[in-house]
C-alpha cells in the first residue's frame, strides 16, 4: 500500500462520502477507487466553499474534504480557506506539494508556511508512514473543541511511497466537555436574578446540535432569544421568545432588547466584535458559554465564563433551573412586547417588502422568496454585501441549518458553493442562495459544476446592473468612467451552462416564476432565476 491509498482508506474509515477537489491531485482518483465521489469545480476557491458548506449543514458530524493540485491549486484555495476560518467551520483540505527534494526552493509555493494564519492547524506529511497518526490529529482537531480548518500537506513523492501493511487507525472518539458545576451554577444565578436578560445563541448551538435544549431553557426561564448571523436558524424566529438574528442588518427586535437588557448571556458565541454582528451595547453584564477558553474576554468583558459544549451546558442548566423554579416562569409580558415591536418593525417596511414598482425591490423578492418555499424543508443563503444586509432581517428561519449565516469575512461569491456543499450533506431539503449580480461575475461558471455534479439548487441573481453600496467610495471613479456599473444577462448564461432559467423583470412574475424553479428543482435540475431589481440601500439597523 502507498501513501495515497493509505490516505483515502482512512477517509473511507471517517465515513467520508465525498471530495471536493480540481485536479491534479493522486488521491482524487483513488478515492474514487474507495468509493468516495469527486465533485470537481471549476475553481479552488468553489470547491473550498463546497466542503464548508457540506460541515455547515451537517453540523461538523460529516466532514467536507477537499483536494487540490500543488503550487498553483493551493494558491489558488486561500480565499476559501480564510473565509471558513474566519467563520470557524471545520474542513480537511490535503493540498499536495512538490516532492521533498524540492522542498524550501524558491519559488516552490508551501502550504505549510503560508496557511497557518487561516487554519486551525496545517502540517506537511514528511514519511508516508506518518500518514495515520497525522489523519488522526487532523480528525481529533476537527471535531473537538472550537471548530476550523485543518490542512494536511502531502508531498507527491509521499503519496507514492510505501506503507507496511495496514495502516493502523481508528476513527477518534468525540468528547462533549461539561462545564464546571461551580460555573455552571453562577451563570444560572446571574440570570435568574436579572431584571431584562437576553440570551444570545451564536453557532456553537448548531454544531453542538442543542437546539432542542436551548428551545427547552429559554421556555424554561422566560427569556428572550436572539442569534448571531452565523447562529441564525439555532432558534426557530416564529417563537413567541424570538428576537431574530444580530447582524449588520436586523429587525428592530434586536436592538430594542439588547438596549433594554441588563445581562447579556451568550451561548455558543464567541462574542466578537465585526462590522456584520450587532455591537453589544456598554454597561451590560455578559454570561459566556463557549467550547474555546480562547473566546473569554477576547473582546468584549465578561464576567461569568462557563466552559464547555453548549449542548452539554445547556443540559446542566437546564437540570439545575428545574430544582429551582416551580415550573416555567412567566414570560407572557415578554412575549406581548416583542409582538408589539415586531408589528411595528413590519409595519414600516412592508411597503418595500409587496412594492409593486419597477425595477424589482430586492425586499420584494426576499418576501416572495418566504411566501413561495416551504421554509420547514429548506436551506438558504445570501452572498456578500446587500443580499445579506436585505435578507437578515426578514427570512425567518424556521428550522436548525434552515439558513447559512456567514460573514466574518465577506468574499462575493461564496455563497453559491455552500449551498452546493449544503445540498449534497442534506439532500432532503431544497437549497437555495441568493447573489448580487457581482457576486455571480466572481464565481458564476460553477453554476456549471451543480449541472454537471446533478446538485439540483436554486440560484436567485437580484441584478441591478451595478455594485451595490459603491457609490460613497467610489464618486468619481463612477463619473468620470462607470466604474461601479455592470452589465450581463445571467439568465442566458445560467442557460448556456445547463439549468433552467427565467428573467423576471414585473413583480407579479416572481411568485410563479419561483414556484416553476422550485419544480425543476425538485424535479432534479438546478434552476437559476435573473430577477432585475433597483438599487435599494436602506436597510433596518440601530
Amino acid at each position: 500500500m502507498d501513501g495515497k491509498t493509505a490516505i483515502a482508506r482512512i477517509l473511507k474509515a471517517e465515513g467520508t462520502e465525498y471530495l471536493f477537489c480540481f485536479p491534479h491531485n493522486p488521491i482524487i482518483d483513488v478515492c474514487a477507487a474507495h468509493d468516495i465521489r469527486p465533485i470537481i469545480g471549476r475553481t479552488e476557491r468553489v470547491v473550498i466553499n463546497m466542503a464548508d458548506g457540506y460541515s455547515r449543514v451537517s453540523s461538523g458530524k460529516r466532514i467536507g474534504v477537499a483536494a487540490m493540485q500543488h503550487g498553483p491549486g493551493v494558491e489558488n484555495a486561500f480565499g476559501g480557506v480564510a473565509q471558513a476560518y474566519g467563520d470557524n467551520s471545520p474542513i480537511l483540505v490535503l493540498p499536495g506539494t512538490y516532492e521533498r527534494r524540492a522542498l524550501g526552493i524558491p519559488p516552490n509555493f508551501q502550504a505549510v508556511h503560508n496557511y497557518r494564519s487561516v487554519t486551525k492547524w496545517v502540517a506537511q506529511v514528511p514519511f508516508a508512514d506518518r500518514i495515520p497518526q497525522l489523519m488522526r490529529r487532523a480528525f481529533t482537531l476537527l471535531r473537538s473543541g472550537r471548530p476550523g480548518p485543518v490542512m494536511l500537506e502531502i508531498p507527491v513523492d509521499v503519496m507514492d511511497e510505501p506503507l507496511n501493511g495496514e495502516p493502523d487507525y481508528r476513527p477518534f472518539k468525540v468528547s462533549r466537555p461539561h462545564g464546571d458545576p461551580r460555573d455552571v451554577e453562577e451563570a444560572l444565578n446571574v440570570l435568574l436574578a436579572a431584571k431584562s436578560p437576553v440570551i444570545v445563541a451564536g453557532q456553537g448551538v448548531l454544531y453542538a446540535e442543542a437546539w432542542d435544549e436551548l428551545r427547552e431553557f429559554a421556555e424554561l426561564v422566560g427569556v428572550p432569544v436572539m442569534t448571531t448571523l452565523n447562529g441564525k436558524g439555532a432558534f426557530p424566529e416564529d417563537h413567541p421568545l424570538a428576537l431574530g438574528a444580530g447582524g449588520r442588518t436586523r429587525p428592530k427586535t434586536v436592538d430594542h432588547f439588547l438596549n433594554k437588557a441588563d445581562v447579556i448571556f451568550g451561548v455558543g458565541t464567541s462574542f466578537t466584535r465585526s462590522a456584520y454582528i450587532v455591537p453589544i451595547p456598554p454597561g451590560k453584564t455578559l454570561v459566556q458559554i463557549t467550547i474555546n477558553e480562547d473566546d473569554v474576554n477576547k473582546d468584549y468583558p465578561v464576567s461569568y465564563g462557563v466552559i464547555g459544549d453548549a449542548r452539554a451546558v445547556l443540559s446542566q442548566l437546564i437540570a439545575l433551573a428545574r430544582t429551582r423554579l416551580e415550573g416555567p416562569r412567566p414570560s407572557d409580558h415578554v412575549q406581548a412586547e416583542i409582538r408589539a415591536v415586531k408589528t411595528e418593525f413590519l409595519r414600516a417596511w412592508m411597503p418595500r417588502l409587496t412594492s409593486d414598482e419597477t425595477p424589482i425591490s430586492p425586499y420584494r423578492v426576499i418576501w416572495e422568496l418566504m411566501r413561495n418555499l416551504d421554509r420547514r424543508r429548506t436551506v438558504i443563503t445570501h452572498d456578500a454585501g446587500n443580499p445579506r444586509d436585505q435578507m437578515v432581517p426578514f427570512y425567518e428561519t424556521l428550522i436548525p441549518h434552515g439558513y447559512i449565516g456567514w460573514g466574518k469575512t465577506t468574499q462575493l461569491g461564496t455563497g453559491l458553493g455552500l449551498v452546493m456543499g449544503a445540498k449534497l450533506a442534506r439532500p432532503d431539503l431544497l437549497a437555495v442562495n441568493v447573489m448580487g449580480d457581482a457576486a455571480f461575475g466572481m464565481v458564476g461558471m460553477d453554476f456549471e459544476t451543480a449541472v454537471r455534479a446533478r446538485i439540483p439548487i436554486l440560484t436567485v441573481i437580484l441584478n441591478n446592473n451595478l455594485m451595490g453600496g459603491y457609490d460613497k467610495y467610489l464618486p468619481v471613479s463612477t463619473e468620470k468612467f462607470g466604474a461601479r456599473y455592470l452589465s450581463g444577462n445571467f439568465a442566458k448564461v445560467g442557460e448556456g451552462l445547463g439549468g433552467y432559467t427565467e428573467r423576471v423583470e414585473k413583480p407579479e412574475d416572481l411568485a410563479p416564476a419561483i414556484r416553476r424553479a422550485v419544480a425543476e428543482v425538485e424535479a432534479g435540475r438546478p434552476a437559476l432565476l435573473e430577477v432585475m431589481t433597483r438599487e435599494e440601500a436602506v436597510f433596518p439597523a440601530g
